[in-house]
């Protein structure tokens, strides 16, 4: 340990870091130097209860042994194996485990690098299985206000956060968006699903009526809108968002690289709500955020579709380098592995009410306006400083990380998500710290 103590670099200027404050950051650096289970270890020795999985995506808490022990064998055994036209046992062996715990009909798999690249890759299924139907006309894609797809320039298309999207140009055009859920009015400090805002969902049919039916691909929505600050589906929205994309043609895409892989309590949100779509994209818990893999599931009848004409011809003319990578996939393998011996895809199910409650305990902290939660995700809503808009919860970030707790701010809202191995004592201190913080009228 003391090897890795003050080992900043002594110049931090070369690393372009990404949605970071750079210049305030580079003030002041945050260097985390190590990490075990619930708990980072920072540059100058304090230990950092982790409140928000890393970045949504380190399920199974840090440095698993399982986990690490199948990367360290696997890179001294095959290191990588070209990923067009041959293959390698674990990405099969990967793709057969991750559809035993998949919606049912979800029978297929192709391999990414990211979130952001799984989005790319649904829709560009979505595109091509409508042109391999013979529905070429169908080329819109829907998405949704406030929705967060990744960094690409198709996740920025469909997303609807403002910010990443402002500065880079037109974008993909034929792009329509839905209004996101979030009813302040009449659902704050809402446990669960709101009671209100189920009917936002017939907003899609007035989209369709715009643009006729006969034009639209696919649909895509984050069952639980994360990014934007937690934003959890009224009682009944994804289910009309279902009929209406059954009733149309049109693909329904769920966007679960942060509901995937036991955030709710089930392996995928849309086991939770008990609405399958055609697509599910995701990442992050996929290898506990240990190396950049994601995976998009598809249906037999998508994947099915493009099993046509001569067999030595390329039936989907899309790929990655690095998709299936060896590494990647003994590490997924290991992390399935760690989920299931644990009973971590369905933990979050049995703390639910704990975290509810140590949650919306702090409603009547200074500046809280809503409170929001679901499975181990949770979100409080802070007024913002007149003039100031997203200071007050940055100011939280930054006290939170010198009190020992990570928690992840966007706007002024603290999200909260954190790994699925959480306590229940942990639980009290992350919500301890977080009042004693709130308290001080930041």
């Amino acid at each position: 340990m003391s090897d890795r103590l003050n080992a900043a670099p002594n110049d931090l200027s070369a690393f372009w870091m990404p949605f970071t404050a750079n210049r305030q950051f580079k003030k002041e650096p945050r260097l985390f130097v190590g990490a075990k289970d619930m708990h980072y270890t920072t540059h100058d020795g304090r230990q950092v209860l982790d409140g928000t999985a890393g970045l949504w995506c380190v399920n199974a808490g840090h440095c698993r042994p399982k986990i690490t022990e199948a990367i360290s064998q696997q890179a001294g055994e095959l290191d990588y194996a070209p990923a067009f036209q041959l293959g390698h046992p674990k990405a099969f062996e990967l793709a057969n485990r991750l559809v035993d715990i998949a919606p049912e009909g979800m029978n297929h798999v192709l391999y990414t690098n990211s979130g952001s690249e799984s989005v790319e890759t649904a829709l560009k299924v979505a595109l091509a299985y409508h042109r391999v139907k013979g529905n070429g006309s169908r080329f819109r894609l829907i998405g949704r206000e406030r929705g967060y797809h990744g960094v690409n320039f198709g996740g920025i298309s469909v997303g609807g956060i403002v910010t990443n999207r402002k500065m880079f140009g037109t974008l993909l055009t034929g792009v329509d968006h839905m209004p996101h859920t979030h009813v302040p009015g009449k659902n704050t400090f809402t446990r669960g699903e709101p009671e209100h805002g189920g009917d936002i969902a017939s907003e899609l049919e007035r989209i369709v009526t715009l643009h006729d039916a006969s034009t639209i691909a696919a649909v895509i929505v984050e069952p639980v809108a994360g990014s934007t600050g937690v934003l959890i589906p009224p009682k009944g929205y994804l289910q009309k968002l279902r009929e209406i994309c059954t009733k149309h043609g049109i693909l329904l895409i769920f966007d679960e690289v942060i509901t995937g892989f036991g955030r709710l309590g089930t392996p995928f949100a849309a086991q939770y709500y008990g609405v399958t779509p055609d697509i599910i994209t995701t990442a992050k818990g996929l290898t506990n955020g240990v190396i950049p893999m994601g995976a998009v599931f598809v249906t037999s009848e998508i994947h099915n579709a493009f099993m046509q004409g001569p067999e030595h011809m390329i039936e989907f003319f899309h790929g990655y380098t690095y998709s299936g990578n060896p590494i990647a996939a003994a590490a997924a393998l290991a992390t399935l592995d760690t989920y299931k011996e644990e009973g971590l895809l369905t933990r979050a199910a049995e703390l639910s009410d704990y975290w509810a409650d140590a949650l919306h305990s702090l409603k009547d902290c200074p500046n809280v306006i809503d409170i929001r939660n679901t499975g181990l995700i949770g979100a409080i809503e802070l007024a913002p400083i007149a003039g100031e808009p997203t200071k007050r919860a940055f100011t939280a970030f930054l006290t939170a990380y010198e009190k020992g707790l990570l928690i992840r701010t966007t706007g002024d809202i603290i999200a909260l998500s954190p790994p699925l191995i959480i306590e229940k004592h942990h639980i009290d201190e992350l919500f301890g710290k977080l009042r004693e913080i709130l308290r001080n009228n930041i």
